[in-house]
């Protein structure tokens, strides 16, 4: 608590909101001319997202005569129609399941059959991938929106995918049609039912990324997103400049970090959320950050080193900037360093998980400094770190971090045994390695499942990849366990280069100099990408799996 920015309480107050639905209400009603969300230049004020998405819980209700509990599926990336049909679902009573974009027939399937959705609404372009595993579906009703759906005519660029198939299969209908009450005289002519909901209703089956297996839907409630929205808006309070104007939203709104923050928080605060569709295009994305002041920004450790690598980038006016953090993978102290020469505002690190809503820790919002750790517990959060015994471990000794509070789900949707694993009396066992420092800062090591054991010693690939990536030749790199004869396991390091001249001697070199022994790669790696996830997280777990590769060199 004596580390704890001025002002920000332990615990927070009893929140005046029982469900999403009062959340809502209260927050189209405060901010009804205000711009809540921005994408391609068209903005969607509070009183239209209060208007499209009461609309479209109609149709939902009526048209598609869903019931209170009943699963709705959304699959398509950052546009205006995301947080109409997130809203629109909620007021409908209904459990959202968040899908990729980018999912294959596979693992869409597994999704659409585990959760039981009756119904999914998908961009167009996707239709295809939707096609190919209809038929093994619980689905009754199918929503099919396209790019240009909420922007004005002129500005359409609507992609002309034929959805032939889709629609002999399953009703389809159109979501430009459902909230403008084309599609039925029913909805047309009924009022709005608000349903009742508990905060201990579902609100989202959010699929986790499956690293061990096949996905499982973490169980949110409505009471478990108010909580942890309500927990991060108290712990940047103490700046109340922070959560004014607009902020820009690079990750996707199916990612659980996104979804809480530019959503559900940005919307408390009556905020603009700036969607971005693609951030991997970085020359449009450049020009979105060009056209006006903003004053935060989130995103993962790849998309701030990708904009920092842009020759633009120093020219965009960062004098409003207040807030910029990452999370959903480790910060390289390299990118924070030169974020904060080149921008004048701190990269702040959080961490955060699925199963937490998903934040759990921050560094304080007035930190000067990057400190290389996670931050503190966020108010009404409990952090232990333990061993494998579940035992406490002494300040500075490392354990798995076990954690406590309001936004722990309550488990995985029907897989009772994979719940068992890591809720334990009401804590969650993360199966994170961290350890505390004196003043209550958490220092992440490394997934328990990524650690590397050379020889009986821990070695954990992220501070071998912090290590490797503050060499000035090195883009990107990866560093994953493989079998060795002599210790066990030995260290394979995967990189990209920034610069073409970087040798392996040079590297290896580079590694002993500020690596103990045991940690130096034993095997490296060119590579010209890294695999990574829809949000810029680098995936270990790709690497594993594909081990082969006529590249490798001894080192």
């Amino acid at each position: 608590m004596k580390s704890y920015p001025l002002g920000v309480k332990q615990q927070l107050p009893k929140s005046r909101y029982d469900n999403l639905l009062d959340f809502f209400d209260h927050q189209f009603q405060s901010y009804s001319q205000q711009t809540a969300f921005s994408n391609m230049g068209q903005g969607l004020s509070y009183k239209e997202a209060d208007k499209y998405s009461r609309r479209f819980a109609i149709f939902l209700q009526e048209d598609l005569g869903l019931k209170k509990g009943e699963r709705f599926a959304i699959m398509m990336p950052n546009l205006l129609q995301y947080p109409i049909a997130v809203l629109g679902a909620l007021r409908a009573g209904l459990v959202i399941v968040n899908v990729n974009p980018l999912y294959t027939a596979r693992e869409l399937s597994h999704l659409l059959k585990d959760s039981e959705a009756k119904a999914i609404l998908i961009l167009e372009n996707f239709a295809h991938t939707l096609e190919a595993c209809l038929s093994d579906s619980s689905l009754e009703h199918i929503v099919l929106t396209s790019i240009g759906d909420m922007l004005p005519q002129p500005k359409r660029t609507l992609v002309n995918f034929v959805v032939r198939q889709v629609k002999k299969m399953v009703p389809a209908y159109k979501l430009s049609d459902a909230i403008a009450f084309k599609s039925s005289l029913k909805a047309s002519n009924t009022e709005y039912r608000k349903p009742e909901i508990s905060g201990d209703d579902l609100a989202f089956l959010q699929y986790t990324g499956g690293t061990t297996g096949r996905s499982k839907g973490a169980m949110l409630s409505h009471r478990n997103l108010i909580a942890n929205t309500e927990q991060f808006l108290a712990w940047i309070s103490s700046d109340p400049d922070v959560l004014t104007g607009n902020l820009i939203c690079p990750l996707p709104l199916y990612h659980i970090f996104a979804l809480m923050l530019c959503l559900f928080g940005f919307l408390s605060a009556g905020c603009e959320s700036v969607l971005i569709t693609n951030p991997r295009d970085m020359k449009n994305f450049l020009k979105v950050l060009a056209k006006r002041k903003f004053n935060g920004i989130i995103g993962v450790n790849t998309l701030f080193k990708g904009l920092l690598a842009q020759k633009d980038f120093a020219k965009i006016d960062f004098s409003g900037l207040r807030l910029a953090l990452g999370g959903g993978m480790a910060i390289e102290r390299s990118v924070a360093e030169r974020w904060k020469k080149a921008t004048g505002a701190p990269l702040m690190q959080a961490y955060g998980l699925t199963e937490a809503s998903p934040a759990v820790t921050a560094n304080p919002i007035d930190a000067e400094a990057f400190n290389g750790s996670i931050g503190l517990p966020l108010p009404a959060t409990e952090v232990s770190i333990r061993d494998d015994r579940g035992k406490e471990v002494a300040v500075g000794q490392a354990g798995e971090i076990w954690v406590r509070g309001p936004q722990i789900f309550s488990g995985y949707w029907r897989n009772p045994e994979e719940t068992a694993k890591v809720l334990a009396d009401g804590w969650l066992k993360t199966g994170d390695i961290a350890k505390f420092d004196a003043n209550g800062f958490v220092y992440i090591l490394d997934r328990k499942k990524d650690m590397i054991l050379v020889s009986g010693f821990n070695v954990y690939p992220n501070e071998i990849e912090d290590v490797v990536c503050s060499h000035r030749k090195v883009m990107e790199a990866a560093a994953i366990s493989v079998p060795d004869k002599r210790t066990g396991e030995a260290v394979k390091l995967f990189v990209v280069k920034a610069d073409d001249s970087l040798s392996k001697d040079e590297l290896i070199a580079y590694c002993r100099k500020n690596l103990t022994p045991y940690k130096v790669p034993k095997i490296l790696e060119w590579r010209s990408d890294l695999p990574k996830s829809p949000v810029g997280k680098i995936l270990r777990k790709d690497l594993r799996n594909n081990l082969q590769s006529s590249s490798q060199a001894s080192c």
